[in-house]
């Protein structure tokens, strides 16, 4: 079986012969405060994420490595390792670490990936890197992405080890790496109507000290995800149904589907989307509802991520978003303003969780990208009152 530090060892050596050496670095500031109703005090959290790496290629063959670090730099709050109980989490501990060790082959219509990768799968909802938080998520899997013939992908991935963005530090719950025997397929289809994508995830969380083994599971689903131009305008739609399981040790019984319907036009400068999901619930024990352990969370059901974790009764997110883009203003390039508004309902017994406002500035100026980003969460059956306020800046070389 293929492990991740010994692919290391080529990613060092190749770069002497290599025709094509690339180096990588990018670097993230953020400013965090979470308010939180409940909790005496607040938090407020200043890090410095910082990734550099090297890719080097030779033919057919491509080897990375890359290397991540956080620093907390000033602050007060609880990281999800260590920190005071009276504050709110901000889940960014300090952490030094591989990111990603990957030795890659490309040939006419195959790649083959091994090592420590990120793995992003169609929106991120059931498989995603956590781009948002600091230390991000990455596997070591091996990969194979095939396309027979023009418009047909498959791509199938085999994962022994998750390593998760509590880094090096990560204990109990949280663990630095959930091993297991996962995997993720899919197949796709460039349709007329858009991308048909079928999918099974076999997700295998060998831990029992994260949750019991009970986010192990099996979901088959299929996506379809389209655009069409029509004049100025583009419209844009995504439907999407899956059905979820137990699976391995996990000693829960459970069925729990999954439903998403959602529309977006771009006019050349606003837009307007809206959009409903469903994360079904089976009787009402806790984790017999619809999981998604290994996604991107923090694209879906609010920034404030109260949801992260599915409610025994499941969950029902009506949304409305809008926003403003222009390509340049002055000497900042790609402005963005957008503005979304959510409702959650429970799935099962449809009582009302709370609502949800978030916000967002973000514009570029030459090689760095600024944010500023709001969410005011209203709690109404579920969790309680928090707002987050961020202020962020990304330079990539």
């Amino acid at each position: 079986m293929w492990r991740t530090f010994p692919l290391i060892g080529l990613v060092v050596a190749m770069p002497a012969t290599a025709q094509t050496l690339t180096p990588m670095i990018d670097a993230r500031l953020r400013t965090e405060r979470v308010e939180q109703d409940g909790l005496p005090l607040d938090g407020e959290a200043v890090t410095l994420r910082l990734r550099a790496g090297v890719q080097a290629s030779e033919g057919p063959l491509t080897a990375l490595v890359e290397a991540q670090g956080n620093l907390s730099l000033a602050g007060r709050y609880e990281d999800g390792l260590s920190g005071s109980a009276a504050r709110p989490l901000i889940a960014d501990p300090e952490n030094i670490a591989i990111h990603r060790a990957q030795l890659a082959l490309k040939l006419p219509g195959v790649t083959l990936t091994a090592g420590r990768q990120r793995i992003t799968l169609d929106d991120e909802r059931f498989v995603g890197a956590v781009g948002f938080r600091q230390n991000g998520q990455s596997f070591d899997a091996v990969r194979a992405e095939v396309t027979p013939v023009k418009g047909v992908k498959a791509d199938l991935s085999y994962v022994w080890s998750v390593r998760t963005i509590w880094g090096v530090d990560g204990t109990g719950a949280r663990q630095r790496a959930v091993g297991g025997d996962t995997v993720f397929a899919n197949l796709s289809w460039a349709s007329p109507i858009g991308t048909l994508t079928g999918f099974g995830y076999w997700a295998d969380q060998d831990e029992a000290a994260v949750q019991g083994f009970r986010l192990s599971s099996r979901t088959f689903g299929v996506r379809l995800a389209g655009a069409r131009t029509l004049g100025k305008a583009k419209l844009a739609w995504q439907l999407s149904h899956a059905r979820q399981s137990e699976f391995g040790r996990n000693p829960n019984d459970y069925a729990a589907h999954y439903w998403l319907a959602d529309l977006s036009v771009d006019l050349d400068g606003p837009r307007l989307g809206a959009g409903y999901e469903v994360l079904g619930a089976d009787d009402g024990r806790p984790f017999t509802s619809f999981q998604t352990p290994l996604a991107t969370g923090f694209k879906f059901q609010g920034w404030a991520d109260k949801y992260l974790a599915t409610p025994p009764d499941g969950l029902r997110d009506l949304y409305l978003s809008a926003g403003w883009s222009w390509k340049a203003v002055g000497p900042a390039k790609a402005v963005a303003l957008q503005a979304a508004w959510h409702r959650y309902e429970s799935d099962r017994l449809t009582r009302h969780y709370g609502d949800e406002l978030n916000l967002l500035a973000s514009a570029k100026l030459g090689r760095t990208t600024a944010s500023v980003r709001f969410a005011d969460y209203r709690a109404d059956g579920f969790a309680t009152d928090t707002r987050k306020y961020w202020l962020q800046l990304d330079w990539t070389l």
